[in-house]
């Protein structure tokens, strides 16, 4: 079974408008410092630099994860990781940006975190052995497993109306969703694509399936109906 592993505002003119030539981020505090168990007394002292957006500024790893608790959205991304995948990374980027659930690794437990710009702190990730493992976690909770992969058969994802609780899963770079994960998903989506390319970077498809679902459950954009879509074809 899976095994999970995770996790007001800055006043204005608080934070020193000055940043340091090798860094990004604001300075120390200046002036008398805020109070609240959120802030980290070492990043008022010496400055923030870390890739958080203005509002987490000098504030604890463990107080930004409980903040981004309170908002997640009720869908979470899977990915098999059978090879060291180095688009694992881009992949918990994105999934901290779309404010994913959680992110489940399936398969080998390290992976490349290098492409994930340190979001994997404040995201949690959940570890499965295998498709199966992460099938039968599903089932229980009653969490559709959504495969997103441009095979015979698949469903276009612009057609395809994703459910609000659901798991979105991709396959490794190259050979794309293994045979076991493909007979684990209730749905296979595939992406339209326009170019020579067989197929395109699995970081690149999970940021197209997150945004599609952001689309259809925040901004209520309802896809057409199977059918209804324009007609896909090249056309010279």
């Amino acid at each position: 079974m899976g095994e999970v592993h995770g996790s007001d505002a800055v006043t204005p003119g608080g934070p020193s408008q000055e940043t340091r030539s090798d860094t990004v981020g604001v300075g120390p505090w200046q002036g008398a410092w805020p109070t609240g168990d959120r802030y980290d007394p070492d990043l008022l002292a010496h400055g923030d630099s870390r890739n958080v957006v203005d509002r987490y500024r000098y504030w604890t790893r463990e107080a930004i994860v409980a903040d981004l608790d309170a908002f997640r959205h009720p869908f979470g991304v899977a990915i098999e990781n059978f090879a060291h995948d180095m688009n694992i990374g881009s992949v918990v980027r994105t999934a901290n940006a779309f404010g994913a659930d959680e992110v489940h690794i399936v398969g080998r437990r390290r992976w490349n975190r290098r492409g994930a710009m340190v979001t994997d702190r404040y995201q949690h990730i959940r570890y499965h052995p295998d498709a199966g493992a992460l099938r039968a976690w599903t089932d229980e909770r009653g969490v559709p497993l959504v495969g997103v992969d441009n095979l015979p058969g698949s469903v276009p994802l612009e057609t395809y109306d994703l459910p609000r609780r659901c798991i979105l899963l991709f396959g490794q770079e190259g050979p794309g969703l293994s045979e076991t994960a493909r007979d684990a998903c209730s749905a296979v989506l595939s992406i339209s694509q326009f170019g020579s390319t067989r197929s395109m970077n699995a970081g690149a498809a999970a940021a197209v399936a997150m945004h599609a679902w952001v689309r259809r459950h925040v901004f209520e954009q309802a896809p057409r109906p199977d059918g209804a879509g324009p007609d896909l074809r090249p056309r010279r």
